[in-house]
């Protein structure tokens, strides 16, 4: 495939993520109606709902934020360091493409002077990460995960001490999402990065998000841990838009990875409703 192909792949994809949610996604919301007891938050998911139809009729982006272009990248261990630069460029002129004609808002800015890249291209933008996976020969999967700021902005990192285990992450978690409140759009959807070093654990919890509503975890404790927190979080009662309710997540995820003996780093990656991703599997 040549960047233009890559390209068009990439603006198709857009397209598809802004202007849709996944199937598990809106089965979650909908199953969160019919167990919701509040009749304020029903009311806000029967509008959430509405909204999801008349984005995907018209072809519109669910929401103004359309975020900024995070692109995880995982390259088969056949594909040559020329065409893994060749996707990167294709995957910058899809960006710049899709914001034109979709149209994705012009979210990135120069964070000093606050100048807008109008292309959403540029300082480091779109955002890859780039993994080798041995599983795959000449195929590329490119899985974007478009993210607002509301819910971006009540992320959180926290250097726990070995001693605090488990329930120290517990407790993290539900401090975080309890001052979050109503900022990042609830019902949200948690990801939650443990191990590492800082700055992993935070990429873990984002990866995190790249999960099917319900898929647990393969490790029976950690998906316990994650069934537990989900629980936890929605007896908070903030509800749908933080207005109150029964059900404030839809989910949580967990991914963690072997960190120092002296450290316990936790990061937290909070979704909102409207939880955008999409993924494409690319023949090299």
């Amino acid at each position: 495939m040549n960047v233009d192909d890559i390209a068009e792949v990439v603006v198709d994809l857009f397209r598809e993520t802004v202007t849709t949610v996944p199937e598990d996604v809106e089965r979650a919301l909908l199953s969160a109606l019919e167990r919701e007891e509040s009749e304020i938050s029903r009311s806000i998911l029967k509008a959430i709902l509405k909204n999801i139809e008349v984005a995907q009729d018209r072809s519109i982006p669910l929401c103004q934020d359309t975020g900024v272009p995070i692109v995880f990248l995982k390259v088969g261990r056949d594909v040559s360091s020329t065409e893994i630069l060749h996707i990167l460029e294709g995957i910058k002129k899809g960006v710049a493409r899709a914001t034109e004609e979709i149209p994705l808002r012009p979210n990135v800015v120069n964070p000093f002077t606050r100048e807008n890249l109008k292309t959403n291209v540029g300082l480091g933008s779109p955002f890859v990460d780039v993994e080798i996976d041995e599983s795959l020969e000449r195929e590329v999967e490119i899985k974007i995960l478009p993210k607002g700021a509301g819910s971006e902005n009540m992320g959180a990192l926290k250097m726990l001490t070995p001693a605090e285990g488990i329930e120290g992450i517990r407790r993290f978690v539900l401090e975080t999402v309890a001052k979050a409140g109503g900022k990042p759009c609830p019902p949200i959807i948690l990801g939650v990065g443990v191990g590492g070093t800082g700055d992993t654990a935070l990429k873990l919890a984002k990866k995190a998000l790249l999960r099917r509503i319900g898929e647990r975890h393969p490790n029976r404790d950690v998906a316990k841990l994650e069934r537990e927190l989900l629980d936890d979080i929605n007896k908070l009662g903030i509800g749908a838009m933080g207005l109150g309710g029964s059900v404030t997540a839809l989910d949580v995820f967990i991914e963690y990875m072997g960190c120092h003996t002296a450290s316990l780093p936790v990061g937290i990656c909070i979704q909102c409703w409207a939880h955008r991703w999409g993924r494409r599997v690319l023949k090299i």
